[in-house]
């Protein structure tokens, strides 16, 4: 029943968290932390049930080997997500990015056509970008 069931919204940022994570083909430690410290703590995912985690690593990772995986997870993403939440969205893909303090090459293009997928005014994926820069910080 889970594996039919549609994407959730929950389901959208947890893959896009997942897509932001493996698009360097370097699952870091810091990084899947992040991911489920965001699950576990944040009140959009309060009710999300943790057993279609699975199932969204599965689905990202199958999407990400096709050559035209990234948009068809991207439009699953958008199908999945209300427009309300994509600054929440790309705050997360910020975050995971940061997360091992570095966002360097396929980080950054990741990051780049997550903007551009979710229409974000470059001000404001600015500003949520210099806020996950300011958490990620080390002395």
């Amino acid at each position: 029943m889970l594996e039919d069931a549609p994407m959730t919204a929950q389901d959208a940022l947890a893959a896009l968290m997942i897509a932001v994570s493996a698009s360097d083909e370097n699952i870091r430690t810091a990084e899947l932390v992040k991911i489920n410290s965001a699950i576990n703590n944040l009140p959009v995912f309060s009710d999300y049930d943790l057993e279609r985690l699975p199932r969204m690593s599965r689905m990202v990772f199958s999407l990400l080997e096709q050559e035209d995986g990234l948009e068809a997870l991207f439009g699953l993403i958008r199908d999945a997500l209300p427009e309300r939440l994509y600054e929440t969205a790309y705050a997360l893909s910020c975050d995971v990015a940061a997360a091992d303090g570095l966002i360097v090459g396929t980080e950054v293009r990741m990051l780049e056509e997550i903007r551009e997928e979710l229409n974000l005014d470059r001000l404001h994926a600015a500003a949520i970008e210099r806020g996950s820069r300011a958490r990620h910080m080390t002395l």
